[in-house]
């Protein structure tokens, strides 16, 4: 069973809580790069396809941005995009959300305006009509945080609403570092079991998230591709290693509290690799493109 809370040890993490949807601002900012960098940029090549082929002249492409955070998705993807678009910018946290808002670009990759809007709600509980006029429903380390019902019904309103999803960034539970240690094992199956635990009523994913989302949108005759998405983390984003290897380690030693005796330790030892530039980690997300079959 589970034991004590996370962010009370030496080794927790100092700017986020791993499984947790409340996320910091200064951890979004820390990580964004490493996002940006692992994001499939084949998927967005056929979602651009999709988009171009759906939309009518003149008429802005409708975005809505499911937990956006602090908006780094928009920042990625917009200025990748050709013609007008006007994205929703959807969070239930207000201070993220007004950050999001004011980092949108304003003009795409072929100079057509970008306009966008907040929209401040839980988005677990969307149906088909809530996504009416939309083309493309985005979402960036979000899948992982809802249950296979939530992703059931998340699937089941892009489908019923004819729009595209690119899904990115979901955790799989893949983990390497170099040079491994025999205890690395027990703390990613730990961690994974963190993320699929049982919280206010609800049971996560966790790195079971992008396999239910590709088997909703495919039971619903979806057109769907999935592409890997791996952070890989050395020296030159020690800052990130660090504060996910502390989210890493404190998440596991809550979920199995006999790791504790092993983590300063542990960490102590990962942490004096990272500033000696010799840890390197790769950490496997998936990304997920679903769009309605017979679609570019």
């Amino acid at each position: 069973m589970p034991g004590r809370s996370a962010g009370t040890a030496e080794w927790d993490a100092r700017l986020s809580v791993p499984g947790s949807p409340v996320c910091a601002p200064d951890w979004l900012a820390l990580r964004e790069a490493a996002d940006a960098a692992a994001r499939a940029t084949e998927l967005v090549e056929q979602a651009s396809a999709h988009l171009a082929a759906a939309t009518r002249p003149g008429v802005p492409t409708v975005i809505r941005d499911l937990g956006c955070g602090s908006g780094s998705m928009g920042r990625w993807l917009a200025g990748q995009l050709r013609g007008p678009q006007h994205w929703i910018l959807c969070d239930r946290d207000p201070v993220l959300l007004a950050r999001a808002g004011a980092g949108m670009p304003n003009v795409a990759a072929d100079g057509a305006p970008i306009t966008a809007r907040t929209w401040e709600g839980d988005v677990t509980g969307l149906r088909g009509v809530d996504l009416a006029g939309t083309s493309l429903v985005t979402a960036s380390a979000v899948l992982d945080l809802l249950t296979d019902e939530e992703v059931d019904g998340l699937a089941d309103a892009c489908v019923d609403a004819g729009c595209a999803a690119l899904l990115t960034l979901t955790v799989t539970g893949q983990v390497e570092i170099d040079p491994d240690e025999p205890l690395d094992a027990e703390f990613g199956a730990a961690f994974d079991a963190h993320q699929r635990r049982s919280t206010g009523g609800r049971r996560l994913l966790g790195p079971d998230a992008g396999a239910a989302a590709v088997e909703a949108f495919s039971r619903r005759g979806a057109a769907v591709r999935t592409r890997p998405s791996p952070w890989r983390l050395g020296a030159d984003q020690a800052e990130l290693t660090q504060e996910w290897l502390r989210g890493w380690i404190g998440a596991a030693c809550v979920q199995r509290p006999g790791l504790e005796r092993h983590a300063a330790a542990y960490l102590r030892r990962r942490l004096e690799a990272c500033s000696a530039g010799e840890l390197r980690v790769a950490v496997d997300h998936v990304d997920v493109l679903a769009h309605p079959a017979g679609a570019s």
